[in-house]
């Protein structure tokens, strides 16, 4: 049960990192980007070249991952996302989700449809309570709760996470002060984009990477912030770990409704709280 529950928290953790994005771009600027599941994937090839055929170490290579997707998600930004200010949703669900299908195309292109595998950068087991547990979803787990603290501080302690807080809030009223805020939810988005890229990278070694890994990964996301409310960052973290703990224990006893399960919790949730656009 103890890996179960670990199994569960390694989940919900790279599902809060990767949905964390997803959460403060529909907050801060009103689009569903379906583009984020590209980026996600992205960083997960990154990783690869530049673990196998760069020959850096995992720490290293995983860096450059993250790194070389922020050029990427910045050319999204600059002329797919801010073209889309103020539209309707349909627009943006329409162009992300063309992005997202030019870059699975684009990545088999490179690197070939075949899924790859990697296996564990840590290799070492840590015994709890009897039983041994991979000391890398220990590692996940702690980042994913060192994430949630970093943000929370940018947002309510720095210059920039007050400006974007407040644009949430009353957007014409940040302008009318002279800021461009605009300007700073694009820093939000390239943020968001680096932490979907960092979660491909730290999942990569649980899961086989292949082009459309991205699809599977946002359906749960999405689910992830409907349940924890879009643009929520308390709300998103956490949705992320309850869900991953539904997943986990929901597989354990009955392996096929794993993910279904996590549907039915936001259908729910739905019910009791629509959402409003």
């Amino acid at each position: 049960m103890i890996g179960t529950l670990i199994y569960g928290l390694t989940i919900g953790g790279i599902l809060y990192i990767i949905s964390i994005g997803l959460s403060l771009t529909f907050g801060t600027m009103r689009i569903v980007n379906f583009a984020h599941a590209f980026v996600y994937a992205l960083g997960a090839y990154l990783l690869i070249t530049a673990f196998r055929k760069m020959g850096l170490s995992f720490l290293a290579a995983a860096g450059f991952g993250v790194l070389a997707v922020l050029p990427v998600a910045y050319v999204i930004e600059a002329y797919v996302i801010r073209r889309l200010y103020g539209e309707s949703l349909d627009y943006a669900i329409i162009a992300t989700y063309a992005v997202l299908l030019i870059g699975v195309d684009l990545i088999k292109w490179v690197w070939g449809a075949s899924p790859i595998s990697l296996n564990d950068p840590i290799g070492k087991d840590v015994e709890i309570l009897g039983v041994s547990l991979p000391v890398y979803r220990l590692v996940i787990i702690t980042l994913a709760f060192v994430i949630y603290g970093g943000l929370y501080l940018f947002f309510r302690k720095t210059i920039v996470g007050k400006i974007v807080i407040a644009g949430l809030d009353d957007k014409d009223a940040v302008r009318s002060l002279g800021i461009d805020v605009d300007r700073y939810f694009s820093i939000v988005f390239l943020l968001g984009s680096g932490l979907a890229a960092l979660g491909g990278v730290l999942y990569a070694p649980i899961t086989s990477v292949h082009p459309y890994m991205g699809f599977q990964i946002l359906l749960l996301c999405f689910a992830v912030v409907i349940v924890g409310g879009m643009g929520s960052l308390h709300g998103t973290f956490l949705s992320a770990f309850a869900l991953g703990m539904v997943i986990s224990l929901t597989g354990r006893f009955w392996g096929p409704a794993a993910e279904t399960m996590v549907f039915v919790v936001m259908a729910v949730v739905l019910i009791f709280k629509p959402i409003d656009v």
